[in-house]
Formats: structure tokens, sequence, C-alpha cells
């Protein structure tokens, strides 16, 4: 740590003073036009096992913020960012209170570029939601019919603004919380690590993390993940009616969105709605 301190103080020669893996670090969220203040580059410390190239880079310093040579605009832009995030998450936040309102709702959660307050300002809010066994397809829709009520704007595919709009784009049912093996990368395990809850019940957000400890492997310090010890909980929805139901929502949502589907991931107990993988196209830029 004592490299990093030095660096703090305003030293200039940054990359002789900077670690390889800070470097990095700033390499990666250069990507997302991101600077990082000091205790940023310690938690956003990568892992010595991830490899992005071999060329060096160069990092300089100004207003408690780090970031590649010549891209000094990012401060400025950081701070911009960072108000225009600020009012985007109130949205969010009043949008996880009606959505808490449904008993069966387990956690709301901020992704994406609002997540890390760098969102543009027409970007829309992107949540991923939790939900109680057996019940997502149920709960998706009861959720965009009471947003709906509450007057909640909500992104629809294909429309060009989609500024301060709700995006939920991820449903995950809370016994299928474990990312795939082949979609585990440096890209989503920062996305993951970078989650922030707004509404957490029965300490699904840890429980949530734990089952995706190996994000560690790439950002060791992102986060603090402890072992979250499974409880055999009685689940107040086990119903055969609202099994029913539930296959029936499953289906109608399915069958609506059937024609739409290209790269999205559409399961009983799971719901990803990203076309495009952006790690694929960030993980090489980083390498090359």
């Amino acid at each position: 740590m004592q490299s990093l301190y030095t660096l703090a103080t305003g030293e200039t020669n940054n990359r002789r003073i900077l670690g390889k893996s800070e470097e990095l670090s700033v390499r990666y969220h250069d990507l997302f036009d991101f600077p990082l203040t000091f205790s940023e580059l310690i938690k956003w410390n990568t892992s010595g096992d991830v490899f992005f190239g071999r060329h060096e880079t160069p990092v300089s310093f100004r207003d408690g913020y780090y970031f590649l040579r010549g891209r000094e605009g990012l401060v400025y832009k950081r701070a911009l960012r960072n108000r225009i995030s600020a009012k985007k998450t109130e949205i969010a936040k009043k949008a996880s209170r009606v959505l808490s309102l449904i008993p069966a709702v387990l956690m709301v959660a901020v992704t994406g570029s609002l997540a890390m307050g760098n969102a543009a300002d027409d970007g829309d809010i992107d949540l991923l939601i939790i939900t109680s066994k057996n019940l997502l397809w149920t709960t998706r829709m009861f959720s965009y019919v009471l947003l709906k009520i509450f007057g909640f704007d909500i992104r629809k595919s294909g429309k060009i603004i989609q500024k301060d709009k709700l995006c939920l784009n991820m449903w995950m049912d809370e016994t299928d919380l474990v990312w795939r093996k082949n979609d585990r990368n440096l890209y989503t395990a920062h996305e993951i690590s970078q989650v922030m809850p707004l509404v957490n019940k029965n300490c699904m957000y840890e429980k949530f993390m734990s089952k995706n400890i190996w994000i560690l492997k790439y950002w060791p310090n992102a986060v603090k993940i402890s072992k979250h010890k499974e409880e055999n909980t009685k689940h107040l929805f086990k119903n055969p009616a609202l099994s029913l139901f539930e296959k029936l929502a499953f289906d109608l949502q399915y069958g609506f969105m059937k024609s739409k589907i290209t790269k999205e991931v559409t399961t009983p107990t799971r719901a990803i709605f990203h076309p495009q993988d952006l790690g694929k196209l960030v993980i090489p830029r980083l390498a090359s």
C-alpha cells in the first residue's frame, strides 16, 4: 500500500509509483469513462490472475482522480454524471418502495452504470429483482401493473427515448442465483460487485453475493462476502393454485416475447434481458 499512498500525495511520475494491477484497473474503468479516486483504486484492484495485454499504461492524477494520460476531461464528466445519477437514483428508490409492497419481491437493486454513479443523462434505470421461489413470472406481471398504476415510466423495446425510464431487465428466482460458469468473466464480475440493493428482505443481497463468491477472483477487494447460512424457510406461497397461476404467467409472457427473443435468457426461474454481451466487447479491448 506504500506505493499507493505515495501516489496519493501528488507524485508526478505516476507510472513508476503505481503498481501494475492499479494501472490495469484504471485502464479497465477508462473504457467506461470513469476515473478513480484513491479509495476506489484500492477497492477495484484487479487480481494478479487477470490478463490485460503486455503494454504499459501511463496514468495521470488530477483533482483526486486517476485516469489514463490525455483523459483529463473525465474528471469533469464524472462530476456531471454523479449529479445525473443522484436524480436517477431517487427515481429508483421510489420505484423500489412500490415494488417492496409485493410480498414475493425479496430484493430490488440498481445495476449498470447507475450503480457506479456514472449514468448518462439520456440513460435508463436498470433494476435487478429477486423473487420468492416459483413466483418469478407472477411477480414480474404484478410488478409491471403496480408500477404503471403508480405512474412510473417503463422502458419499451425499440423505443429511442429511454431517459429515466425503468428497465426491469434482470429477474431471478431465489433458487437460481448462481451465475452461469460460461458467463463468468472480468466484466460480469464487476457488474455483480457493483450491484446496489434498495430492497433487501431476509438478507437476500447477502445470499446473492455468497452464491457468486467467484467474483472475488477478478476483483478481490470490491465487496466483502461472508458465507450465508442456508435456512430451511417455510414459503408462504406454497399453494397449488399459485403454482398453476405461475405456469400460466410464464406461458403468457413467454408467448408474447418469443418472437423477439435473440440471446435473452428466459426460463421459469430466470429472465435476463441483455441481448448484447458487453463482456465480449470489453475484454478483447483490454487484451489488445
